[in-house]
């Protein structure tokens, strides 16, 4: 079944554990993808390991407004369309309460994970079709915090915010726009966190992150993938300015 049969998707932080799992099935679904990403070799390998004649790549950084613009330029010159905008960069900084943390991480998870959605919002969402989705990869903790984390909950937070407002902007068009809201997932991401939190015992920290999960263990990034996959196909036509968590349970417990 095509679920996404002559959709053009783009998806950045393409080369990352969400981001290639989501290009694996949107092209397995009939979609034409680009990924995006800052890492031309990050690129390089994703797209060697996807492996599909439908692929295509673009360097950028998110957060710099020319470079979205590029994104939007490679996407309509290759495909002649844009139908759905996963727009899943993001950055972690790093663990240090609010009053150590270093002012030149905090900017930085700033520029990544709020201001490249903005600009995707801003460049990339005004150039889709009629009837298009948009999906903004945010966290549990852009739905409650945690120690040591501060700029990244703040920004995980902020792009809800985001969402609800462009949710409203461009219902004229029919485009939707929804936030996914995972909980821990099985990714590098998460092996740097876990390293950060605690160098000489990670291991700890990864243990700690399962037992607030009643399902016990971390998201894989197939699962938010296969989410993904229902905001961006037409089975979600009606659902717009949601927040969707895909947590095995980690917010109700």
């Amino acid at each position: 079944m095509e679920r996404l049969k002559n959709k053009v998707a783009v998806i950045t932080g393409g080369a990352g554990g969400i981001g290639v799992a989501t290009a694996k099935l949107f092209l397995n679904e009939g979609a034409k993808v680009v990924i995006v990403d800052i890492s031309k070799e990050a690129l390089e390998k994703a797209s060697v390991e996807i492996d599909h004649e439908n692929l295509s790549y673009c360097v950028a950084d998110v957060s710099k407004s020319q470079d979205n613009q590029k994104v939007v330029e490679h996407t309509l010159e290759v495909h002649n369309r844009i139908d759905i905008f996963f727009a899943n960069a993001g950055i972690e900084g790093t663990s240090k309460p609010i009053s150590e943390y270093p002012d030149t991480i905090f900017d930085q998870v700033i520029a990544v994970n709020l201001k490249g959605v903005w600009l995707g919002c801003k460049h990339v969402v005004p150039k889709m079709t009629k009837g298009g989705s948009v999906m903004i990869t945010s966290s549990v903790a852009g739905l409650k915090g945690f120690v040591g984390l501060g700029a990244y909950v703040a920004t995980k937070h902020a792009v809800v915010g985001i969402m609800r407002v462009a949710a409203l902007e461009f219902a004229d068009k029919k485009i939707r726009v929804n936030t996914i809201h995972p909980g821990p997932v099985n990714n590098e991401m998460m092996r740097r966190i876990e390293k950060d939190m605690s160098p000489e015992s990670p291991e700890q920290v990864l243990k700690g992150f399962e037992s607030t999960v009643p399902y016990g263990r971390y998201a894989e990034s197939t699962e938010i993938a296969d989410f993904a996959l229902f905001l961006a196909s037409d089975e979600s036509k009606y659902i717009t300015g949601c927040t969707h968590v895909v947590d095995g349970g980690m917010l109700t417990a």
